[in-house]
């Protein structure tokens, strides 16, 4: 599945799991939000949680904004695009660790995949961030519910159990 990212260029780039990606060419970047169309955004903002029943919604690919933390309700209120939330899960990323919701770009990333049925793909992304297998480990009963649900009602339902 083809990722896209809108780098807002407000992280160091040392830490950027985004710009990780796009050095890997495991997914691409765009200074412009407009690039952003055609793809399923993942925005902590969305009214709706992404569910397995979403993969029919991708189309071009899965999008994510690289911004600070923040900043991320500014950026993410420029932008009407279609745009899911992910559900409860903890970051395994250094600077949020333990934190729920403060996911890094490729946290999100992989979330989302493993939830559409791209398991592989999140694995793949992982392996290139020295903490990624941590995600998995610490978020795995959870994502595989997730994973399960039928549409983003259950997956909400299942994300209150967590809450």
């Amino acid at each position: 599945m083809e990722l896209l990212i809108y780098h807002a260029n407000q992280c160091d780039p040392k830490r950027c799991t985004g710009k990780k990606l796009e050095r890997f060419k495991l997914a691409r970047t765009t200074k412009r939000w407009n690039k952003l169309r055609g793809y399923l955004v993942l925005s902590p903002f969305s009214e709706k949680a992404l569910s397995p029943a979403d993969r029919f919604e991708v189309g071009r690919g899965l999008a994510a904004l690289d911004c600070s933390w923040d900043h991320a309700e500014e950026v993410f209120g420029k932008m009407r695009l279609k745009e899911r939330a992910l559900p409860f899960l903890v970051a395994a990323n250094p600077v949020n660790f333990g934190k729920p919701f403060k996911l890094s770009t490729v946290e999100a990333f992989a979330a989302a995949l493993v939830i559409l049925g791209e398991r592989p793909q999140a694995e793949e992304i992982l392996a290139k961030i020295s903490w990624g297998h941590v995600f998995l480990e610490l978020n795995r009963e959870p994502l595989e519910e997730y994973a399960a649900a039928k549409d983003s009602t259950e997956v909400v339902a299942i994300q209150a159990e967590y809450l």
